[in-house]
C-alpha cells in the first residue's frame, strides 16, 4: 500500500509539472515583469533606455482624472451586471429548466451570442446602432421616437455598450444559474407543492437560498469582468466620444501601445490586478458570512 501510494504521488507530480511550468511561464513571470516595469519610464522598445522613476507612474495615473472617469464607467458596467444581467440570466435559467416544446432551440438561441467572437458582436451592434442606416434607428423612426446617436453621444455611448455587454453574456450566466437550479434536490419542490406553496414561494424560499454559491460565482465573474473589460468598448467606441466610454483597460492600451508609455501602462495593469483580487476576496468573504 505504501509503495502504491508513493508511485501515485510521483505520477501526480509528473502530471502537474507541465501545467505548473506553463502557469509560471505565462502568468507568474509576465506578472512579475509587469510589476517591475511599472517602476520605470520605458517606450517598450529599447531596454537600454529604461529609466527608473520609482512610484512616479503610479502618482501619474492616480492624479489623472481620466482614470477616475474610467472607474465610473466600470461602475456603470457593474450596475448593468447586477441590475440587468443577473435578473435576466436567472429568469432565462428558470425558463429553460421548465418542460416545454422547443426547449433546446430556445436554450441554443439564448446561448448563441456567447459563442460568437466579441469582435463580431461589437461590429454587428455598431452597424445595428449606426445613425440613419442602422436597424435600431430605423425602427425608432417608424415609431416617431427622437433620434439618438447611440455611440456618438457621450451620454449614450457607455449605456449602449453596457446593454450590448449584457445581451452578449446573458447566455453564459443563464447556464451558470441553470446548473445551480438543476443541483437543487427535486424532493424540496415536491414537498413544497404538497404543502400548497405557489411557484413564487418555491422560488423565494427554496430556489434563491439554495443558489447562494452560484450568485457568488456570478458576482465575482461580473466584478472582475467589469474591471478588465476591453473588447466591446474598444470595438464599438474606442473609448470615445471624447473618452466618454473610456475603461481602465482601454486607457492601458492607449498608454502602452499608442503613446508608448509602457511604464504607465504597466502601472495601470498592476492597479487593475490589485483591485480585481481585492474585490474578489471581499465578495467571497461577504457571501461566506453565516456559513460557519
Amino acid at each position: 500500500m505504501v509503495v502504491g501510494s508513493s508511485k501515485q504521488k510521483w505520477w501526480d507530480i509528473i502530471f502537474i509539472i507541465p501545467g505548473l511550468f506553463l502557469f509560471i511561464s505565462f502568468i507568474i513571470i509576465p506578472l512579475l515583469q509587469s510589476v517591475h516595469q511599472s517602476f520605470f519610464s520605458w517606450n517598450g522598445i529599447a531596454i537600454s533606455k529604461m529609466k527608473f522613476v520609482g512610484i512616479k507612474n503610479y502618482q501619474l495615473i492616480f492624479s489623472d482624472p481620466n482614470l477616475w472617469h474610467s472607474l465610473v464607467n466600470v461602475l456603470w458596467f457593474m450596475a448593468g451586471g447586477f441590475i440587468v444581467l443577473m435578473p435576466i440570466s436567472f429568469l432565462l435559467a428558470m425558463i429553460i429548466n421548465k418542460k416545454y416544446r422547443l426547449k433546446k432551440i430556445f436554450k441554443t438561441t439564448y446561448f448563441m451570442p456567447v459563442v460568437l467572437p466579441l469582435t463580431a458582436v461589437g461590429l454587428m451592434w455598431v452597424y445595428l446602432l449606426f445613425p440613419d442606416i442602422g436597424l435600431v434607428p430605423i425602427i425608432m423612426k417608424w415609431f416617431h421616437l427622437p433620434e439618438i446617436n447611440f455611440l456618438g453621444d457621450p451620454d449614450w455611448a457607455i449605456i449602449s455598450v453596457v446593454l450590448v455587454n449584457e445581451w452578449t453574456f446573458a447566455g453564459l450566466n443563464m447556464l451558470i444559474f441553470s446548473a445551480g437550479i438543476v443541483a437543487i434536490p427535486g424532493e424540496l419542490f415536491e414537498s413544497a407543492k404538497i404543502d400548497g406553496a405557489s411557484e413564487w414561494h418555491q422560488t423565494r424560499y427554496i430556489t434563491l437560498p439554495m443558489m447562494k454559491e452560484y450568485f457568488k460565482i456570478f458576482s465575482i465573474l461580473c466584478i472582475t469582468g467589469c474591471i478588465k473589460h476591453f473588447n466591446l468598448v474598444f470595438i464599438m467606441t474606442g473609448g470615445g466620444p471624447n473618452r466618454a466610454s473610456e475603461m481602465p483597460a482601454t486607457m492601458l492600451y492607449n498608454e502602452a501601445f499608442v503613446y508608448r508609455n509602457f511604464g504607465v501602462g504597466n502601472a495601470i495593469g498592476v492597479f487593475l490586478l490589485v483591485a480585481g483580487v481585492f474585490l474578489s476576496f471581499t465578495t467571497n468573504k461577504l457571501f461566506s458570512r453565516g456559513d460557519d
